[in-house]
């Protein structure tokens, strides 16, 4: 069960792949994670890794994909994984494909979770985040007993940077430059599989479950 989650930022995919890798005891792939464990590791590949973030540059694609091939190769991946984050532009999509090609290998879908932009401008400046303890609220689905007020710690809860509005459509359109693409890529291999993720998450888990054991 091998499964790639595309969406815009701010449509759950994480959540829904943290949900299905549980389900399904699959690990859940971020090439964040990926990154952190071999540098912290002190792996040949993390320190090449290393030296272009230390610069603020990014990992090239060739080495992203050595990184991912790599993790494949860990005993908790046997059963499949979910990848998350990953690939982001088709050059990426390709380079993974011909990776996977040279082990007789091949990705089994990509699960689009789709959701309009203005769901999700409106659902990311609804979030509220504590300054101190770093708690997560929404005033609309997930509201502050108190208003501004952490529930937890009591401290002053905050409309972050990245999800103010701006910052947002400005994601959203790099997004759709970069990533969108993808969308037509996986389509004509076959793969694509597109849920609603406007519904609640427990309902397009639901939906997502339903296409991986049809």
């Amino acid at each position: 069960m091998k499964i790639i989650m595309l969406g815009a930022p701010g449509a759950g995919k994480g959540t829904q792949a943290k949900k299905i890798a549980s389900k399904y005891g699959i690990p859940h792939i971020s090439t964040g994670d990926i990154f952190r464990a071999n540098i912290k590791n002190g792996t040949e590949l993390g320190k090449k890794a290393k030296v272009y973030m230390d610069q603020g540059l990014l990992v090239p694609d060739e080495l992203v994909v050595d990184l991912i091939m790599d993790r494949f190769t860990e005993a908790d991946c046997e059963k499949g994984y979910v990848l998350d984050g990953f690939p982001r532009t088709i050059p990426q999509a390709k380079a993974l494909d011909e990776a996977l090609a040279k082990n007789n290998d091949a990705m089994e879908y990509a699960i689009d979770v789709d959701v309009p932009d203005e769901n999700i401008i409106n659902r990311m400046s609804g979030r509220r985040a504590c300054v101190n303890c770093g708690g997560t609220y929404h005033l609309v689905t997930i509201p502050p007993k108190t208003e501004g007020i952490c529930d937890v710690c009591g401290g002053e809860l905050i409309l972050r940077e990245d999800d103010k509005p701006e910052t947002v459509q400005n994601r959203l359109k790099v997004y759709h430059d970069q990533t969108q693409p993808l969308i037509d890529y996986y389509k004509g291999k076959g793969i694509l599989k597109t849920v609603d993720g406007t519904k609640e998450p427990e309902a397009v888990l639901e939906d997502i479950i339903s296409i991986i054991e049809a």
